[in-house]
C-alpha cells in the first residue's frame, strides 16, 4: 500500500466556497451550507491527479492529502 493517500479537510480553515467539490465530485459532496463532506477519505490511484489539483486550488488551503497509515 505504498503511496496510498487520504483526504483531510480542516473545518476551521474552510470557508465553504465549494471549489473542491467541483474539482473532485467523485469524493467530495457539499452540505446544505456549502461545506465539504468527504464520501471517502481514501484517494484511489486514478483520482490522485484530480485530488492534487483540488488541494492546490483550495483558496484557504483547508484541503490536504496525507500518506495513509498501513
Amino acid at each position: 500500500m505504498t503511496g496510498a493517500r487520504s483526504l483531510r479537510v480542516d473545518r476551521i480553515t474552510c470557508t465553504g466556497r465549494g471549489l473542491c467539490a467541483e474539482l473532485l465530485p467523485e469524493l467530495i459532496d457539499l452540505d446544505e451550507w456549502g461545506y465539504p463532506v468527504l464520501r471517502d477519505r481514501a484517494v484511489p490511484g486514478h483520482l490522485r491527479a484530480h485530488a492534487r489539483r483540488a488541494v492546490a486550488a483550495c483558496p484557504r488551503l483547508a484541503l490536504r492529502t496525507d500518506r495513509r497509515k498501513p
